[in-house]
C-alpha cells in the first residue's frame, strides 16, 4: 500500500524558506506570487493491505519523527 504524508508548517509560524522562495521568484520575473510556504512530503511504501493499520502507524510515525507537532500539522493520504 503506498501513502503520502503531508507536512506543513503552522499558521502563524515563521516561514523564512518559503519567504526566500518567494523573494526567488520575484526576483525571476514571475508575477502574482502573494505568499509561499514551504513544506515536506514522505511517499511511504507500507507492506499491509489493513488500511486502518497503515493510517495507524503513519499517524505514529509522524507523531515521533515526520513532524514536529508544536510548530507542523500533517495529513496522511492512503492510496491503493
Amino acid at each position: 500500500m503506498k501513502a503520502r504524508v503531508t507536512v506543513t508548517l503552522k499558521t502563524g509560524v515563521l516561514d523564512p524558506q518559503g519567504k526566500a522562495i518567494e523573494g526567488a521568484l520575484k526576483s525571476l520575473g514571475i508575477d502574482g506570487v502573494g505568499s509561499v510556504r514551504q513544506g515536506k512530503v514522505f511517499d511511504i511504501e507500507l507492506a499491509t493491505a489493513d488500511k486502518a493499520a497503515a493510517e495507524a502507524a503513519l499517524k505514529a510515525a509522524c507523531e515521533k519523527l515526520l513532524a514536529n507537532t508544536v510548530i507542523e500539522n500533517y495529513r496522511v493520504e492512503i492510496g491503493a
